[in-house]
C-alpha cells in the first residue's frame, strides 16, 4: 500500500493510491446537472481525488459511487458511496471532500453509465446541509 504523505505536504491525513471505477453526480439547485464515470486516483479519510470526463465546479455538491475492492461475505460486490463538495478541479482531475459515506451492495457487473435516478438521496443530503447552514447562520446573527 502506497502512503502518499510527503515532507512538504500540508494535509493532515495520509492518502492511499487506489484506482477504482467511479460514477459521479453533481447537483445544483436540487437538480443533477452532470453525471459521468471515471477512475479514482487516491483517497484519504477526508477526501477523494478522481479523474472526470470534464472539470466540475468547485463548491458543487457531489455523490460518488466507487467500486470497492473487497467482497461482502466473500461473494457480494460492494460500492463505497461518498457525499461531499468539490474542492478543486483541473482539466480532468477533481478532488472532493468526504462529508458523509455509506457502503452499499452492488450488481455483479459494473454499469459504466450512471443512470440519473429520481430517488433524491443526493438532493436530501444537500437539503440537510443547507438547512443546517441556515440554522447556524440564524443562531450566529
Amino acid at each position: 500500500m502506497d502512503l502518499m504523505k510527503r515532507e512538504n505536504e500540508r494535509r493532515g491525513k495520509f492518502r492511499f493510491a487506489m484506482e477504482r471505477d467511479v460514477r459521479y453526480k453533481l447537483a445544483e439547485d436540487g437538480v443533477v446537472v452532470v453525471a459521468g464515470s471515471g477512475q479514482t486516483i487516491d483517497m484519504c479519510s477526508g477526501g477523494v481525488a478522481f479523474v472526470t470526463e470534464q472539470p466540475l465546479p468547485p463548491g458543487g455538491f457531489v455523490e460518488l459511487s466507487i467500486s470497492w475492492p473487497v467482497l461482502l461475505d466473500e461473494t457480494c460486490p460492494m460500492r463505497f458511496v461518498v457525499f461531499g463538495r468539490i474542492l478543486r478541479s483541473s482539466s480532468r482531475k477533481t478532488v472532493c471532500t468526504i462529508d458523509k459515506y455509506e457502503f452499499r451492495t452492488q450488481a455483479r457487473t459494473f454499469q459504466a453509465s450512471a443512470a440519473t435516478r429520481g430517488d433524491g438521496v443526493l438532493q436530501r443530503w444537500v437539503d440537510g446541509i443547507r438547512k443546517e447552514n441556515l440554522r447556524t447562520g440564524a443562531a450566529g446573527a
